[in-house]
C-alpha cells in the first residue's frame, strides 16, 4: 500500500510540528531547571529550540516513523503522532528546594506544550473569523485525508489544527506514570526512599511498557480532550 500524496504530506506535517513541540518541551525543562539553579541543561545547549540539541533517536525518529508506517502494514489505524525528546539532565543537588523545584521543572515541559495546544487554537479561531474562507477550511482540515489538495488557508488550518491535537498527546502522554515520562517523576518524589530502587527497577522496563500501551492509552484519553476543543471551537463559529 502506498502513501497518497495527501497522506503524505499530512505525515509530513505532523513530524515536523511533533519535532518543533518536542524541542519546545525539552527546551522548557532546561529553562526552569536554570531558573532553579540547577545549569546543567543550560550548559550543555538545551535552552534552545534548535531540534538537533533535543533529538532522542527512539522517540523522536524511530516511533513516530512507527506510528506512520504502521498502519500501512494492517498493524493499527491511524493516529495523531507523538514522542519523546532526550532528557534534559538535572543534578537536583543543585535545587534550593529538592521535591519542589524537580516538580515544577517537570511540570515545565507539559505545560509549554499546552501554551502551544492554546495558541494553535488562538491561530484557528482568528483564521475562522478574519479571513475568506477560513471557516470551510477548518471544517474540512477535520478530515484532511478526503482532500484532493491543499489551498493556502486549508494548509494553515491544518498547521493549527494538528499542532492542537499533537501537543495535546504530548500532554497526555507525559501524564502516563511510567519512566521515562514526566508524571513517574512526580510518582518518584511521592515515594518513601526505600521503595526508590524497587521503582527504578520497573523503570527500566518503560520503554517496553510505552511501546506495548502508549498509543492506546494517548488514543483513549485524546478523543474526549479533542471534543472539547471542538465544543470550545464551536463558540467562535459564526451562526449560518
Amino acid at each position: 500500500m502506498e502513501l497518497s500524496p495527501i497522506a503524505l504530506l499530512l505525515a509530513l506535517y505532523q513530524f515536523v510540528i511533533l519535532v518543533f513541540s518536542l524541542s519546545v518541551h525539552e527546551c522548557a525543562h532546561a529553562w526552569m531547571a536554570a531558573r532553579l539553579g540547577d545549569q546543567t541543561g543550560r550548559l550543555e545547549g538545551r535552552i534552545s529550540l534548535n531540534p538537533a540539541r533535543h533529538i532522542d533517536l527512539v522517540g523522536t525518529i524511530v516511533y513516530p516513523l512507527f506510528m506512520i508506517v504502521a498502519p500501512l502494514l494492517g498493524w493499527g489505524g491511524s493516529g495523531v503522532l507523538f514522542g519523546w525528546g532526550k532528557p534534559v539532565p538535572v543534578l537536583t543537588r543543585n535545587l534550593q528546594k529538592i521535591t519542589r523545584d524537580d516538580n515544577l521543572i517537570t511540570v515545565a515541559g507539559p505545560i509549554a506544550n499546552l501554551l502551544l495546544a492554546v495558541a494553535g487554537f488562538l491561530f484557528l479561531v482568528l483564521l475562522i473569523l478574519a479571513v475568506p474562507g477560513g471557516r470551510d477550511a477548518a471544517a474540512s482540515s477535520q478530515a484532511p485525508a478526503l482532500l484532493d489538495s491543499f489551498t493556502a488557508i486549508q494548509a494553515l488550518t491544518l498547521l493549527a489544527s494538528l499542532t492542537i491535537q499533537i501537543n495535546l498527546a504530548l500532554v497526555i502522554f507525559n501524564l502516563i506514570p511510567i519512566p521515562p515520562l514526566d508524571a513517574s517523576r512526580f510518582v518518584r518524589n511521592l515515594l518513601p526512599y526505600n521503595a526508590l530502587d524497587t521503582f527504578d527497577a520497573i523503570g527500566r522496563f518503560g520503554f517496553v511498557v510505552i511501546f506495548i500501551l502508549g498509543r492506546l492509552l494517548v488514543n483513549l484519553l485524546l478523543a474526549p480532550a479533542t471534543a472539547l476543543v471542538a465544543a470550545a471551537l464551536s463558540l467562535f463559529l459564526p451562526h449560518r
